[in-house]
């Protein structure tokens, strides 16, 4: 492990308590109702930031943790159809980068989901979704387009091929179906209730395992906890014990816009957690900011596997800001969980056993 990386591995918890003021200061309640198809919006973005890329490029881990079993092709698809992060193109860049220095895979970026297609996606061996929102796969004027597309995205990753998640492609596919009436506004004084909608495209939201209810804004400090030290998607957040040489966790805090996922469409037994919140460590004055209703067993997870059909999916749910992609032992989980995803990197995705009672995270 670098200097570098113990740094910011070695970020103290501490630092989370310091955050909280200035964290409540910025943050409001973002507004009410669930998050539904969006209208058509501008020409997205698809140029990053030289700076941005300059410095994501000085941070790439300088191999990958396997040797691909053939050449790899990698599919990201950066379409946002609802909320547009600014960090999608740096997002789309650093999937490119990560195959091309490490020779892990190469990469076509695309903005239109007309490419994926039964015929087209033969090309790859896995898709990644940057920071993809709303229905981004959707023709609105065409059902049978859309059916189709969602047929084959669903056939390509259970047929045995890799499907990568950062961000908000939880933020898709969720929220009120289209025509229905909008809620109620709130008693004054009080905060609308915010639990994601429904499930607008159920199979993606359980291959997914969650989607967005609510997020801490950005710049909240969190305490991530290493769920599984001896996974090697986690090598990076860990160090080898000195006696055994077992991997020991290393557990830090980051700061991003970090999302939380409804009760129901997040279900950690569905799912091999590989890191997630440190509720236990989390300031009483940031827990406040959540609004109702909030998970029963306050479980939230920030990176997991799960096995779909004959495929497997990697989700990293942080990476709503550019700092994420200039980290390397954020750059190496996101390197080593796409190459699980590929097929390339052996890593133990047994579900993971259910949430200790809430009673025991206070």
């Amino acid at each position: 492990m670098t200097d570098t990386q113990t740094r910011w591995l070695s970020a103290g918890v501490a630092a989370v308590v310091a955050a909280a003021g200035s964290v409540l200061a910025a943050q409001a309640p973002p507004p009410g109702g669930p998050r539904g198809p969006q209208p058509p919006r501008g020409p997205q973005n698809q140029v990053a930031r030289v700076t941005d890329v300059m410095q994501m490029m000085a941070a790439l881990p300088d191999t990958a943790p396997a040797t691909p079993k053939k050449p790899r092709r990698v599919l990201v698809l950066a379409k946002a159809q609802g909320f547009v992060h600014s960090s999608i193109p740096l997002a789309a860049r650093t999937i490119e980068a990560l195959g091309q220095k490490t020779g892990a895979w190469t990469t076509v970026i695309s903005y239109d989901p007309a490419i994926v297609t039964d015929e087209n996606l033969k090309d790859f061996d896995a898709i990644f979704l940057a920071s993809t929102t709303g229905t981004y796969l959707d023709d609105p004027s065409n059902e049978t387009v859309t059916a189709a597309r969602r047929k084959a995205f669903m056939d390509f990753i259970r047929s045995g091929k890799g499907l990568g998640v950062i961000h908000a492609g939880t933020d898709s596919y969720h929220g009120a179906p289209a025509g229905a009436t909008p809620p109620a506004p709130p008693a004054p004084g009080t905060r609308p209730p915010q639990d994601g909608g429904q499930p607008l495209w159920p199979e993606y939201n359980n291959m997914i395992n969650g989607y967005f209810k609510w997020h801490w804004l950005y710049p909240t400090q969190i305490a991530v906890k290493i769920e599984d030290p001896k996974n090697p998607i986690n090598a990076p957040f860990t160090v080898p014990d000195r006696q055994t040489g077992v991997p020991t966790a290393r557990p830090f805090s980051i700061v991003d816009e970090v999302y939380t996922f409804n009760e129901t469409s997040y279900v950690r037994s569905r799912a091999h957690i590989l890191t997630s919140i440190d509720y236990t460590k989390m300031p009483a004055e940031v827990k406040a900011l959540e609004p109702a209703p909030q998970r029963t067993d306050h479980d939230y997870a920030l990176s997991y596997i799960v096995k779909e059909g004959q495929g497997r999916v990697f989700v990293e749910v942080l990476g709503h800001d550019e700092s994420i992609y200039k980290q390397t032992p954020m750059l190496a989980h996101i390197l080593a969980g796409m190459q699980y995803a590929l097929g390339d990197l052996e890593a133990d995705d047994t579900p993971s056993p259910a949430a200790a009672p809430t009673s025991a995270q206070k």
